[in-house]
């Protein structure tokens, strides 16, 4: 996706060998115009596949999916990293590992939203080493569900996350796939 990749380009910012801050315009300060076109492409590459929920991970993910739902027209369901007393307590767990916060969670997800006639689609807005998309996959496969795809914004293809979830069969779709950093700036394989 060009645009997002221009984007990627002109303000993010790259730190060390393995960090891409976006915040500027998707993870903190959120840009809805260029949310609006990543919602579209998600729905031009899964729009056959009968999706009935898009599931994703507090926080960053959020956004996207809920741009994205408006054009599947189905509901948002957010795996959450914290426990709260109004979360039920029949709920799907899993192990999530952070990358970014070098930190385990627990996600949940009410036994209430997703369930054996669901066709899901998992989004977020980084694939590194697939430890996000693992538990929601989890998740999903407790609920009997089926998991449709994984749409990620940006994949950093030097890591192995986007190639083991591939190898398992997921069809896995980035809209932006990081082959390197180099001196301090991106190159992008082939989407």
């Amino acid at each position: 996706m060009k645009y997002l990749q221009d984007r990627i380009l002109t303000d993010g910012r790259v730190e060390g060998t393995d960090i891409l801050k976006v915040d500027s315009f998707l993870n903190h300060q959120i840009d809805v115009e260029l949310m609006n076109e990543i919602g579209k492409e998600f729905n031009e590459r899964f729009k056959e596949h009968n999706i009935t929920k898009i599931l994703t991970i507090e926080a960053s993910g959020i956004a996207i999916a809920t741009i994205a739902a408006q054009y599947f027209k189905v509901p948002v369901v957010f795996a959450k990293k914290t426990e709260s007393r109004n979360l039920d307590k029949d709920t799907y767990e899993s192990s999530v590992y952070s990358f970014t916060k070098d930190k385990t969670y627990k996600i949940r997800v009410s036994k209430k939203y997703i369930n054996d006639k669901d066709n899901v689609l998992i989004l977020d807005d980084f694939l590194a080493n697939g430890k996000a998309a693992n538990g929601l996959i989890d998740i999903v496969n407790q609920s009997k569900a089926n998991v449709c795809g994984i749409g990620i914004v940006i994949e950093k293809g030097f890591q192995d996350g986007g190639k083991k979830l591939r190898d398992k069969g997921i069809n896995v779709q980035s809209l932006a796939i990081i082959d390197r950093f180099e001196d301090g700036n991106v190159k992008f394989s082939a989407c």
